[in-house]
This record gives structure tokens, sequence and C-alpha cells, in this order.
């Protein structure tokens, strides 16, 4: 259990303190059912009337909240932020490994930065660079000349293929594959032909993906993923797709291949994305949307027809494959007006 003061706090947060410098904090709890010895954050105002009842030893709010608070509070710009920043501080997840299991098969010619760590049963192959700090869960497997960045952790029964370059301070969760091959085949006749994916994947700074996640290498060309982005669990990352500098992708996503993604989109969660088109910087595209063309203006876009009871939705469906009809006897009785008109 880590114990942090709310002095430390401050620096942590760089907010403000309102009270006692030297008590101190252990875990980050919700402002309902916080109690002595917890931190907790309002980022929604509508929230600030449980402020008189919360138990917390110190309430992280912004400057507006402050006169609301009966304890020790820590006024910051941004509380969300703040307690990301404070939960950092007091997480206690282990590592994935610890130092280099004698059941790991590493080759001789690995090269190793300082204070490398490596799971049971975990596979590096020739030619592979692993800087400092690096840390390979159990299970793992680093293909051929595969390049891994300083403080980079990859959690258990992560497979890295050949020739692979991910960058510094990523996380990899379990049973993730990264430069596995793309889908790409020649029909002959009938008969499928595999065309060899002879790209790889670079994977830049900073960059958290989820578990059970695939990211396929590119045909000729590299698929890239740029700094600072986040991809939730469970996606497919087709061969030679690019995605920008600090986009977020929610789970279930499907990216098609060489579809280029901008920089700081977000991409709601079970979304399908066609392939060889372009998102331009800052969309937001909404869950389970199907993005079939380029998009070259910033904004929120969405498709699919939200929730209705079983009995509205029938409806709705019956009248959308009518659409066709409707749209011709529309058709019809705008041109019998216009008749009328001109005569």
């Amino acid at each position: 259990m880590t114990t942090i003061s709310l002095a430390d706090l401050a620096n942590i947060t760089g907010g403000e303190l309102h009270g006692d410098a030297e008590a101190t904090v252990t875990m980050v709890a919700p402002m309902d059912k916080a109690q002595e010895g917890h931190v907790t954050f309002l980022s929604n105002p509508k929230y600030a009337k449980h402020l008189p009842e919360c138990k917390a030893t110190v309430v992280m709010v912004k400057q507006a909240q402050l006169e609301a608070c009966v304890g020790n509070a820590l006024v910051v710009d941004d509380p969300y932020v703040a307690f990301a920043k404070v939960a950092q501080a007091l997480d206690t997840t282990p590592s994935p490994a610890e130092q280099i299991a004698p059941s790991a098969v590493v080759a001789a010619d690995v090269k190793m930065g300082a204070n490398v760590s490596i799971g049971a049963n975990a596979v590096i192959e020739s030619g592979v660079e692993l800087a400092d700090n690096v840390v390979i869960g159990a299970g793992c497997f680093i293909g051929k000349n595969a390049s891994i960045g300083a403080n980079t952790k990859l959690w258990a029964n992560v497979s890295i293929y050949h020739e692979v370059v991910i960058g510094s301070d990523c996380l990899i969760q379990a049973n993730t594959v990264i430069g596995s091959d793309g889908f790409g085949y020649a029909n002959d006749k009938g008969e499928w032909i595999k065309i060899p994916q002879l790209g790889t994947v670079r994977v830049g700074n900073r960059v958290e993906i989820g578990s059970c996640t695939t990211i396929d290498r590119g045909a000729l060309d590299d698929t890239v993923i740029e700094d600072n982005v986040i991809i939730d669990n469970q996606m497919q990352i087709a061969h030679n797709v690019h995605i920008g500098y600090g986009t977020a992708m929610a789970g279930g996503t499907i990216v098609a291949g060489s579809t280029k993604i901008g920089k700081y989109c977000i991409i709601g969660g079970a979304s399908v994305i066609n392939g060889h088109i372009e998102i331009t910087d800052g969309v937001t595209i909404t869950g389970m949307a199907m993005v079939m063309r380029s998009i070259e203006e910033k904004g929120m876009y969405s498709s699919g027809i939200p929730l209705q009871t079983n009995k509205e939705w029938r409806k709705t469906a019956t009248r959308v494959h009518r659409i066709d009809e409707m749209n011709k006897r529309l058709k019809a009785v705008e041109k019998l007006m216009e008749q009328k008109e001109e005569s």
C-alpha cells in the first residue's frame, strides 16, 4: 500500500492545498464511498451537492466548488486529470515480470539495455533489441529483428512479429498480436494466392494497446501508429493503416486496410471503417458507426439506428425497406404539383 501526504498530492497535481498538508491518503475512491484515508474528486458540477457530506480526507475540486468543501480541499484546474495523476501515484499494479526468468528463451545476440525483465517461457529471437527498463511478460514472443523502446511493458502472451518497431513508454496488454500478416490475396480463377506482407508495423512512443487486439503488418509500406495513441481491447487494425498523433479508439473497432486516420480523432466502440479512405484531424465518430467514405471536415459523425423497443424497431425497419417505394411516390406527387402550378 502506498501512502501519500496531501503536500505531495499538491506537488503531483500542481494544485493549491487548503487544509492539513501532513494528512495522508492511500487510495482514490468515488465521492459517495470515500472514507478517511481516501482522496476523491469532483469533475461534474451537478454532484457538488454531495460535497458537505463527503468523508474523504481530501477532495480535488475546481476553485468554484471550494466554498462547499467541509474538510481538506485541493484546488486544481481539471479534477479528472488530477485524479488520473493521483491514481498513477497510488497504483499498486505489479510488474509483468521481474528480472529474467530461467525458463525464458533468449537468443545469444539479443541486445538488452539496463534493467530489462523477461517473464517465464518468453521467447526472444535473434536480432531483437530491448532498450532500458523494458518488461516482457510471461509467454511473450518477440520475433527476429524486432525493436522495443525504453520503459515499454508487455503483459503476458503478447506476440510481436519480426522487424516490428515499438517505441518507448508503451503499454501493451495481454494476448495482443502486432505484426501478423495483413489480409492480402490474389484470386487466380477461383484459387486464392497469398501475397507476402513485406512491410512491418511501427508503433510510436507513449502508445497504449489493449488486450486481444491485432495490428497487421503492411503489405509493402508499413502500418503506422503515431505517438500518444490509445487503442482499446479486441480491435482489428489492418495492413497499411496509419493512425495519427493523439487519436483514441474504443473497443471492438475494425479498420480496413490502407486507411489514414488523422490526429486527435476519437473513434467510438464497435465502429467499422472502410479501407483506402482518409479521416481528417479532430473527427469524433460515435459508437457502432459505419464509415464508408473519407471524412474531410472535423466534427462529430454518427450512423446506425439508436436503441428502440422491439415494436418501434420493427416499424422503423419496415419503413426503411419501403424508402425506395416512398421516394418514387413522393417524386410522382411533386411532378403532379408542378404540372398543376404550370396549368
